[in-house]
């Protein structure tokens, strides 16, 4: 939407009404064509910030997919070593469990048959 330029009724009165007319219809035109040149650089500097921004956001993607992967590597190492670890862990278990229970069941036996041979001896 172009401003049209209007000068002095003295300008006007001095240097006639079509020099007058000519001079604001070169300021408008003039006016005009920086318009298109300030709206063509802005687009293009647009298209260019548009750019960088979508290679940008390319590499983000690139680098969270990579961050991604080594994480889930990552996880899948720290589960393989407690599962491991949780083995490790049950096989113990078992051996103190025989531990433990081995003298008891043996006490219980010997408890067992001594209680018999008594009672067989009356």
């Amino acid at each position: 939407m172009p401003v049209t330029a209007k000068l002095s009724k003295r300008f006007y009165d001095t240097f006639g009404e079509q020099i007058a007319n000519e001079l604001v219809d070169w300021f408008n035109a003039v006016d005009s064509t920086y318009r298109a040149d300030l709206r063509e650089l802005n687009e293009l500097n647009f298209a260019r910030f548009d750019a960088k921004l979508e290679q940008r956001i390319a590499e983000l993607r690139a680098e969270t997919t990579a961050l991604r992967k080594d994480l889930e590597s990552g996880f899948a190492r720290a589960e393989a070593r407690v599962e491991q670890r949780l083995a490790q862990v049950k096989s113990d278990l078992v051996k103190w469990m025989f531990a433990f229970w081995a003298p008891t069941a043996l006490a219980t036996v010997g408890t067992a048959l001594g209680m018999i041979s008594l009672l067989l001896r009356r």
